[in-house]
Order: structure tokens, then C-alpha cells, then sequence
């Protein structure tokens, strides 16, 4: 049994007033609990059609685990409309979403959609009607890539409901948020001071650190690596540093952990390494492992009291990725004021135990 927060229980009363609008909610507000009570609410009331779109293939597997373990009771076919490994029913054909789609709903049954924005297009395509559909992180149905589909969903859809901490806004085109006839009215706005006082979320701590090292295009990996270390060694050692790094980019990761020492002289301060990118992969310490068990690894080390990790990244877990414990984030690369936003917003959430 869940009982929801004050305002998760808005969102969710709002969203039952009303089949199209945008939800406002900080990031570390519990968005996806909010989508996931609405899509009982929607399933006990009749047999239906659910779409949850995600940026990334890691956040749609994310979704997916979180959805299933919470709504229970009956047996829901769940297919992944993306190109990632899952082991549930997966495909980017859309003859296939249809066919699968259709078959759970003259079964009588209910049929939940996972896909990226990538691969909106695929489940637009299947022609398949759809009673609800939950766009998580709303701001990236802005791009010119993805808006189109967006927009069809829109139309097609019976209720549709837009998701962000961040949202995006524009007076030179019509992708913009404010976009109401595609994204609707916003019908919940969370400030991010309740969520604060209400210690649902931490006040994010902004420590500057100064260094003498100078980057410049023939030894940008041999900086990172030390300020890394530096940075590394001066946190509280009673701390179990559970530590997000944003990188400047894959090549620059790639050399990093290849070509300096820095994953021995982590090792070495008691760190394992994990590191994720859509050019390398997925990797536990030294051993390539698909998205499925680095998730699962990622989840069950930031639950684990004692555990120490450095977790590095270039944007892959900036957006919705729920990572339970991490205690510190370090910036390698300037970010724009979204990916800021989201990239404070993992570090941000209250420890399990709390």
C-alpha cells in the first residue's frame, strides 16, 4: 500500500479532473509514482492500452521494473517498443507492437507500452488505439527530432500527461511547452521549497573546488583523472561516497580509464567503478554487462550502507534515472541549465533509509 505524498496526491487528483496537461514536479518528487497510481486507476477501470515513453532505453527499463512490481494483482502483457535488451516481449516493428498490442486486448486484456522518444514513431505507426500515455521527462518532446511523433501521440491518445522538473518554453516555434493544444494546460506545478521543507528532498550543497591543472585538447583525460582524485580524496572518509561523474565526452572517458591510472588508485582508496555510455556500453569495474544487470547492480550498490562507488557518465543518467544513495556529483564538462537541473536532481533524493 502507498500512501502518497501531499502533493503527488494534487497531481494525481488533478489528472482525474482532467485528460491533457502538463505535471510539474522537481526532480526527486516522485513523478513515476504519480503515473503509476493513475495507471491502476486507469486498469482497474477497464482493460486498456498504457504508453510510457522515456528518453533513454536504461530509464524506459527503469520505468518498466517499477511499474510491474507495483501494479499487481492481474497479469499484464507488457511489450518494449526500443532497440534495447529487455526480457520482456521487445520490437521496433510496428506490425508487431500491433500484433501484440491487439492480441492481449481481444484476450481482454490490458497491454502496457514502454518506448523511447526515438522510437514514438514505431508505436504512432502500429496504428494501435491508446487510453493513456505518460510522456516522462516532457522536456526532450521539444526537439525537432521528436516533436512530430509527440504531436501525433497527442492527437491519438484518449488522456495524455506530460512529465518534467524542467520544462521547456518557446516564442520561436511551436515545440515549446506552451504548446497547449500538443502538451495541454499545466495542471500541477510542485514548488521545489515544499518538497524541501517537507524532506522529501535535500537543498543541494554547491562545493567549488579550485584546482591548478590547465586542460587543454592534448591532455584533457590526464586532468579529469586527477581532479577526480583530488577530489576524491578530499571528501570526509567516513563518508560512503557514492559519487556521479559527468564527463566531457565518450573519447574522453574511454581515455581516462584507459589510459591513466585512475581506476587503480580508486581501487586502491577502496572505490568500485561503474561507467556507462551509448558509444561503450555498460560496465561493472572491468566486465562489459548489458543495461538490465548494470541497473540492477547500480540499484543494489546505492542501497548497500558501507558501499563506496564512482559511477561515470556522459549523458545517459542525467534524466530520470532514479539511483538510490549517491552522495556527491562532480561536473567535468559545462552543462546547460536543464542538464544541470537533472544531473543535481540524482544526487538530491533522500536515502532509502530515511
Amino acid at each position: 500500500m502507498i500512501t502518497l505524498r501531499p502533493h503527488q496526491s494534487r497531481a494525481l487528483a488533478a489528472m482525474s479532473a482532467a485528460d491533457h496537461g502538463q505535471i510539474i514536479v522537481p526532480t526527486g518528487g516522485g513523478k513515476t509514482i504519480i503515473m503509476i497510481e493513475h495507471a491502476k486507476q486507469q486498469l482497474e477501470q477497464k482493460p486498456s492500452t498504457i504508453v510510457v515513453v522515456a528518453p533513454r532505453i536504461l530509464l524506459a527499463n527503469q520505468l518498466s521494473t517499477e511499474f510491474m512490481q507495483t501494479i499487481s494483482g492481474t497479469w499484464t502483457p507488457v511489450c518494449h517498443a526500443h532497440s534495447g535488451e529487455t526480457h520482456y516481449f521487445s520490437s521496433t516493428k510496428s506490425a508487431k507492437i500491433a500484433l501484440f498490442n491487439n492480441t492481449a486486448r481481444a484476450a481482454g486484456e490490458s497491454c502496457i507500452i514502454f518506448t523511447t522518444y526515438h522510437s514514438l514513431h514505431r508505436v504512432v505507426d502500429s496504428g494501435i488505439d491508446i487510453d493513456a500515455i505518460y510522456f516522462d521527462e516532457a522536456h526532450n518532446a521539444c526537439t525537432k527530432h521528436f516533436f512530430v511523433s509527440v504531436a501525433a501521440m497527442s492527437m491519438i491518445a484518449d488522456k495524455k500527461y506530460f512529465f518534467t522538473a524542467t520544462p521547456r518554453v518557446s516564442n520561436k516555434h511551436d515545440r515549446g511547452m506552451n504548446n497547449r493544444e500538443i502538451f495541454g494546460p499545466v495542471i500541477e506545478n510542485v514548488p521545489a521549497p515544499e518538497l524541501i521543507e517537507g524532506g522529501h528532498i535535500l537543498p543541494p550543497t554547491i562545493v567549488p573546488f579550485e584546482t591548478d591543472h590547465t586542460v587543454d585538447k592534448k591532455n584533457p583525460h590526464l586532468v579529469h583523472s586527477n581532479t577526480v582524485q583530488d577530489i576524491i580524496d578530499n571528501l570526509d572518509e567516513t563518508d560512503a561516497a557514492k559519487v556521479l561523474v559527468a564527463v566531457p565526452s565518450s573519447r574522453v572517458l574511454g581515455n581516462i580509464l584507459g589510459h591513466t591510472d585512475l581506476l587503480s588508485e580508486l581501487s586502491d582508496r577502496g572505490y568500485d567503478v561503474l561507467h556507462v555510455t551509448s558509444k561503450f556500453g555498460a560496465y561493472v569495474n572491468k566486465t562489459k554487462v548489458s543495461r538490465e544487470v548494470f541497473f540492477d547492480t547500480l540499484t543494489a550498490w546505492g542501497k548497500e550502507e558501507g558501499r563506496k562507488f564512482v559511477l561515470f557518465h556522459y549523458s545517459i543518467l542525467s534524466e530520470g534515472i532514479n539511483v538510490p544513495g549517491l552522495t556527491h556529483c562532480i561536473m567535468l564538462r559545462n552543462l546547460n541549465v536543464v542538464e544541470m537541473a537533472q544531473t543535481i536532481g540524482r544526487v538530491i533524493r533522500l536515502d532509502p533509509t530515511d
